[in-house]
Parts: C-alpha cells; structure tokens; sequence
C-alpha cells in the first residue's frame, strides 16, 4: 500500500467537521474556571480585604508618622491614596498569591483530576491547551490585581472623600490627575507578575500536584524577594524580578519616570518567555496519562 493511500485513509477517519482551531473556546474555559471555587474565595478575600483595612484604621485611628513617610501613613488622606495604599500592601506577595493560584493550578488540577488526558482525546491540540489555559489565567490574574485597587478606590472615597494624591514626597497630584497614574500602577504591578505566572504555569505542566505549581511559584518570589535585600549582591540584584516589584511607585511622581518601569516589564517578559517555551516544550513531549 502507498504512503499516499495510508495517508488518505488517516484523513478519511477524522470525524466529520473536526476543526482544531475550534477546540476549547476561550469562553468556555472561561467559565469553567469562573466557576470554581478558588476563584471565588480569591474574589471574595481581595473584595473585603479594603473594607479590613479601613475597619483597622478605624479602630486605630489616623496612622502615625514616622521618620520616613509611606504610603500607608498618607491612606486617610484621599480614596486615591487608600487606593494606592491597597496596592502598596498588595506587591510583593498577597497579589502574586492570586497569580500563582490562577497560572499554576490550571492544567495540573485536570491532570490530578484525571481530565486531562479526555480534554486532549476530544481532540484539543496540546499547545492549543496551553494557550487556552494561560490566556484564561492571565485573564483572571489581570482581574484579580485591578480588584484590590478598585474596591479600595470606591471604598477610601466613601470613607474619606475624593481628593488630591498625596505622595511620601511631600508632593500632590491632582484628583484628575491621579485616576491614570493608578491605572498605569496597576497596568505595571499586572505586567510585572506575568514572570510569576509564567514560572506557575510551567511547573503545572510538569506537576500533577497543583499545589506544588502554586507553592513553588510563591516561594520563588520569595525568595528572590529575599536575596533582592542582600546589598551584597551588587547590580546582580537588577536582574531579579523582585527588584523592580515597586517600581510603580514612579508613576505617581509629581514628574512621570517610565525608567524603572520599562527595565521591570522587559525582566519580567523575557523571563515568561523562557519560561513559557520550557512549558510548550515539555507538555508537547510529556506522556499525559492522567
């Protein structure tokens, strides 16, 4: 028998109307991640966490003054600054939990679930899976980092009034003014933890244990959160992600700084990229029986 006789009758038992590019539509995965438990106690903490915050100030009063002014000394100042206050606590770790979660629970969890191998028998192409599945994360991700601002923005300027932005410099931005300040903040704080993600995701594409992928991916940003403080170090820090990590801060400056905020999204970027080829690598090759 031919090769082109083997070939025509391998085209002849796909099934009717099969279209690869059709698989798992995005609105699909979508909603089956919406609907998931974890999303909605990640929703739930990151809606009520501003609500905390202003109970804590509350009962505690206007806070102090130390000898170097912070953001959380200026919350009570405007919504805009309990806004950014929010932010502020949020980087470094509370909004890289979300991130994780959402980028490393995603295609492990289906495979502790043994669903994974009848999503690919559907047929789905493996790194149409993958594109899918990221796509939907970075999605939620991107969701959960505007969540905390936002909630804090409505809930500072109900509590305190909309107001100027006053930064730990001394200096003011105006109320018009601040509205896309923080959105470039947030834009950049999203930006910046696409490196997490992208590390969370790869361990969930070598991982059965979901916990594992988000687990490993936090402690990462941990740890190079840890050896960022090690003066020692020199300009090797500058190649950490953690460096950069509150880099927004310069767009709230009385003069916008892009410097710091460019150097932290292109290391972010270019360490997902990696990161993502080693996933797509991996799972194209990984013998998926679960």
């Amino acid at each position: 028998m031919s090769d082109a006789t083997v070939l025509g009758a391998g085209r002849d038992t796909a099934a009717p109307g099969y279209r690869p590019g059709r698989t798992l539509p995005l609105r699909v995965e979508a909603m089956r991640q919406l609907r998931r438990r974890r999303t909605l106690v990640v929703g739930g903490v990151l809606a009520v966490l501003p609500f905390v915050v202003l109970a804590a100030f509350q009962i505690g009063g206007t806070p102090g003054r130390e000898n170097r002014t912070t953001f959380i000394e200026l919350a009570t100042a405007s919504g805009a600054n309990f806004a950014a206050t929010l932010l502020f606590m949020g980087t470094g770790f509370l909004l890289v939990i979300p991130v994780a979660l959402f980028a490393g629970d995603t295609v492990a969890s289906e495979a502790s679930w043994s669903s994974l191998r009848y999503l690919l028998a559907a047929p789905v192409p493996r790194a149409r899976l993958l594109v899918r599945k990221f796509a939907v994360a970075m999605a939620f991700s991107a969701a959960a980092v505007v969540l905390l601002p936002a909630v804090g923005l409505v809930v500072g300027t109900a509590a305190y009034g909309w107001g100027d932005l006053k930064l730990p410099t001394g200096a003011t931005l105006s109320a018009a003014e601040a509205l896309p300040r923080l959105a470039i903040a947030v834009l950049y704080v999203f930006l910046a933890e696409i490196v997490v993600g992208a590390l969370a995701f790869w361990l969930s594409t070598a991982t059965d244990a979901p916990l594992g992928a988000v687990g490993g991916a936090v402690f990462a940003s941990i740890i190079t959160g840890v050896l960022d403080a090690v003066t020692a170090l020199g300009s090797l820090r500058e190649w950490l992600p953690a460096h950069w990590q509150y880099a927004w801060a310069d767009a709230l400056q009385p003069q916008l700084e892009w410097g710091g905020m460019v150097q932290g999204v292109v290391l972010s970027l270019s360490y997902a990229v990696v990161l993502l080829a080693l996933a797509f690598r991996g799972f194209a090759a990984k013998d998926v029986v679960s």
